[in-house]
């Protein structure tokens, strides 16, 4: 089975020894994403909202880059630093799945990638 790995400039550059996302079989699987700024590669130091959208955005960027939308999305797993911020995370997430939402996992986390409170990966399909 080929697989192709999937860079694109719209969201963070990897920050260790993994790909963006990887297409293989029809399935595209996305690296968790945490709420850096593509574009200043700076981590957003704002509330659980706003950090949620910018792990949201990249995402959909990196499954754009894919091929695939965000409807194609079949699994997502939500780590928290804070479980508390469950609600909040849910709202935003909430709002790019009005219909039809992937199966999902939500755990907290003593701790994510450079302190942050919030980091989402994804499974995708298409076929």
């Amino acid at each position: 089975m080929a697989r192709e790995i999937i860079v694109t400039n719209d969201a963070p550059k990897a920050i260790g020894p993994y790909s963006q996302a990887v297409k293989a079989g029809g399935m595209v699987f996305i690296s968790g994403q945490i709420p850096i700024d593509p574009k200043t590669g700076l981590v957003a130091q704002s509330d659980i909202k706003t950090q949620t959208k910018l792990v949201m955005e990249n995402a959909k960027a990196i499954i754009a880059s894919a091929g695939c939308a965000m409807s194609d999305i079949v699994k997502a797993t939500i780590y928290l630093k804070n479980m508390s911020d469950f609600a909040a995370v849910n709202e935003v997430y909430g709002g790019y799945f009005p219909v039809d939402p992937p199966a999902r996992a939500t755990v907290e986390v003593s701790r994510l990638p450079k302190d942050v409170a919030v980091e989402i990966d994804f499974i995708a399909c298409k076929e």
